[in-house]
């Protein structure tokens, strides 16, 4: 019977993607970007179903948005074009490449960084608590990361070292990095990143129904559980970076934060248990309790009732005028 069933290939290994882009008449469409757009839009429902169902106002967190979003993007590029300088400048570079953003190279620090500042300047602006934004979107944060990482592997890049795995990752020999041009299969670091990463989403999720995680403390532990994981699987890539001190600079970046992030967890913890109360005021898009309502420009209701009211004072002083002329007139004769 089973020499009957047909013969099924497994491939032993993750082939990659034959092309990452394609073309609708002059426009190119490139997989990269469309990870990164997914990213954005997957992260941005989370982070929006997390803040709503705390009481926040999901127009609110919106007009955040539009600042974090577009600061972030930025952010992520000037990180790579800084840390990597020398893929831009110098001698036989082209320094108008680093505004070549479809080609690659997003630093997650810069985007985290300045996507942070973009929200903090937006909830300075609306009165909203900065952390308790951070904490809503924490996770969604380590989702638009996954999807990112899928654009690394239609460009075929940020893989590990050469591996025999059955999971090992095929790399076109024109994207192999010198030295490696014998080798076919590599590490797909970025599946194993995008692996943990889905770990990390689970883990704030789990952790907030057991305890309240407030005051930043859920983008603390996005910090500290993502660089745990980042210091690893940075160290496996073998693309061409700058080191210090015998490590790869990514690697101390995710030493130093994920330090950081654990103090901050401790500290907020300790200073202000519980959560924010969200369901009211700015966040919630209420006026706060106390201020009066902008009366700048007067309501169409309001406008007829003053109008109503100086229409009738007219007719009683018509009134009285009259009143007074008859009782002049009654006197004199």
């Amino acid at each position: 019977m089973s020499s009957l069933l047909p013969a099924v290939m497994v491939p032993a290994f993750i082939p990659s993607p034959s092309q990452g882009v394609w073309h609708l008449g002059p426009l190119p469409i490139r997989a990269y970007a469309l990870c990164i757009l997914a990213g954005i839009f997957a992260g941005y429902w989370l982070g929006r179903r997390r803040w709503v169902a705390r009481g926040g106002s999901a127009p609110v967190l919106a007009d955040i948005m539009f600042w974090a979003i577009p600061f972030g993007l930025i952010g992520a590029r000037i990180y790579h074009v800084i840390t990597d300088a020398e893929l831009y400048f110098g001698e036989g570079k082209h320094p108008i490449d680093a505004l070549k953003i479809w080609h690659g190279g997003l630093g997650v620090w810069g985007a985290v960084g300045f996507g942070a500042l973009g929200a903090w300047i937006a909830c300075r602006r609306a009165k909203v608590p900065f952390l308790a934004v951070a904490d809503a979107m924490a996770p969604g944060i380590a989702l638009a990361q996954i999807f990112g990482r899928f654009g690394n592997y239609f460009n075929q890049e940020l893989f590990g070292g050469p591996t025999t795995k059955p999971w090992g990752l095929e790399i076109a020999t024109d994207h192999r990095p010198a030295g490696y041009a014998d080798f076919a299969t590599f590490h797909p670091t970025f599946l194993y990143e995008a692996v943990w990463n889905l770990g990390v989403v689970a883990l704030i999720l789990l952790v907030e129904r057991r305890f309240k995680l407030g005051h930043g403390r859920a983008f603390f532990l996005y910090v500290a559980g993502y660089t745990a994981g980042r210091a690893w699987i940075e160290h496996m890539r073998i693309d061409t970076v700058n080191h210090f001190l015998g490590l790869r600079l990514n690697v101390w970046t995710a030493i130093i934060l994920f330090v950081l992030g654990v103090v901050a967890f401790v500290i907020s913890a300790k200073r202000y248990p519980g959560q924010e109360d969200i369901s009211s005021g700015p966040a919630a898009g209420k006026p706060v309790e106390g201020e009066e309502p902008d009366t700048a420009e007067p309501s169409a209701e309001k406008a007829d009732a003053e109008k109503a009211t100086d229409e009738t004072d007219a007719d009683d002083s018509d009134d009285s005028a009259a009143t007074t002329a008859k009782a002049n007139d009654g006197s004199s004769d």
